[in-house]
């Protein structure tokens, strides 16, 4: 191996399994820059714990409906530990942008909501409610 490594390391399939995504989706994401392998003596490509965890961040935010390049960029602010100003205004912007239009998507079906049962209402109201409070909380931590 080209380098020590303290904890798991992965084949291809392996890692697949474990993230539960396919070979090709790992091949593509290495040939991108956003996994990196190192070779095995065998001349095997071989992943690390970090390679799993970053690939479980990259499915997250993809669920997230991040595009490739702003996951990449991600990644590398994770990696580094420490953001740029003109990143964080960056930041900012993209989550605000996302804010409005999930504002403007909640509007949109409003008319709907009033078919709503009284049970389902709550439990909408209540999942609301929860993420509001999280956003709320994640807003005065930074804020401190």
């Amino acid at each position: 191996m080209s380098r020590w490594y303290d904890g798991a390391v992965y084949r291809i399939g392996e890692l697949a399994e474990r993230a539960m995504v396919s070979k090709r989706t790992i091949d593509y994401y290495t040939s991108i820059g956003l996994l990196k392998a190192d070779r095995s003596e065998s001349n095997y490509r071989i992943y690390t714990d970090e390679s799993l965890h970053d690939l479980k961040f990259i499915e997250e935010c993809k669920s997230l409906h991040y595009p490739l390049d702003e996951i990449k960029r991600k990644l590398e602010i994770r990696k580094e530990g420490s953001i740029q100003a003109s990143e964080v205004e960056k930041h900012v912007c993209t989550l605000t942008q996302q804010m409005l239009k999930l504002h403007n998507d909640l509007f949109d079906i409003i008319p709907f909501l009033e078919e709503l049962d009284a049970k389902q209402k709550e439990k909408l109201s209540n999942n609301l409610s929860l993420l509001r409070t999280a956003l709320l909380k994640s807003l005065l931590k930074v804020s401190s």
